[in-house]
């Protein structure tokens, strides 16, 4: 048979089958998990965009997953329900990474803080203040909701802790609406709301991490990596990084990470 005859069946017949001609791997489809920071609908306009921009990038397939709220989000991380990637906060990073050898490989560059906004209408706009006051957060084991646990540490000198919030913009609405005297907020929210007063700052973690698991092959690991690494320099792709609030993804590891699950000791599931 004639050699270029041949070679051009050789490369059909890959084609036909999903193997790349330039030594890549074929196109697969994987799962994101996200955090549900927000309830589902808006999570899906927040988070959509990322797994579009991935799929996209890398070729294969990124399917969004979603949450309804943080009871089951906590309740599929510690029991490892199958997922590929994982995009959370840095408690849960870590949880993972130690539990189930999920490996950090980017993370965003703003690290992540949390802030208690009260209500201008408060007398008294320290923590001592807000003691049987009600504070709004998302429920635990929200990144918010530890940072309360940790900024009233005396459990009989506590705030109402009032972990009806379906976001954190949501809990602010909550206290404007008269329902709650203040509400913790991921800090870099704090200054879009001038008239809520910022009470406490909490300890400063990592910013929130993708990670894959242990079951995703090389290649695909880091065809993800460096879609994100590159994400910032993609003016087209501008949309997902402002959904995100974030300015840019820079490479991580689990290092980074080490030692921030201890954030969830005190809930239930943890050991």
């Amino acid at each position: 048979m004639n050699r270029i005859l041949h070679k051009g069946m050789q490369v059909a017949l890959l084609a036909l089958f999903g193997v790349s001609t330039t030594g890549g791997a074929a196109a697969a489809e994987y799962t994101l998990l996200v955090e549900p920071s927000y309830n589902v609908q808006r999570a899906v306009e927040v988070y959509q965009p990322l797994a579009e921009y991935l799929s996209k990038a890398t070729g294969h397939k990124i399917t969004l997953v979603t949450s309804r709220n943080y009871h089951f989000f906590w309740r599929d991380v510690r029991q490892n329900a199958p997922v590929d990637f994982m995009f959370a906060e840095a408690h849960f990073t870590d949880f993972r990474a130690k539990r189930f050898q999920f490996e950090p490989i980017a993370r965003t560059i703003e690290n992540t803080s949390y802030t208690i906004l009260g209500s201008d209408q408060l007398t008294n706009t320290t923590l001592k203040g807000l003691i049987g006051k009600g504070i709004v957060t998302m429920p635990s084991p929200s990144m918010g909701f530890a940072m309360l646990l940790q900024l009233f540490p005396d459990p009989v000198r506590q705030p109402n802790l009032m972990s009806t919030a379906q976001s954190w913009r949501d809990g602010v609405e909550i206290v404007f609406a008269g329902e709650a005297d203040a509400a913790i907020v991921p800090t870099w929210l704090k200054d879009q709301y001038p008239n809520l007063v910022p009470i406490a700052t909490s300890t400063e973690y990592l910013g929130a991490a993708i990670s894959a698991a242990p079951t995703v092959p090389p290649e695909a690991k880091q065809a993800v990596k460096d879609a994100l690494l590159k994400l910032h320099e993609d003016q087209g792709a501008y949309e997902v990084l402002a959904e995100l609030g974030v300015t840019q993804f820079i490479a991580a590891s689990g290092a980074d990470y080490d030692g921030d699950e201890k954030v969830l000791e005190g809930f239930f599931g943890y050991k």
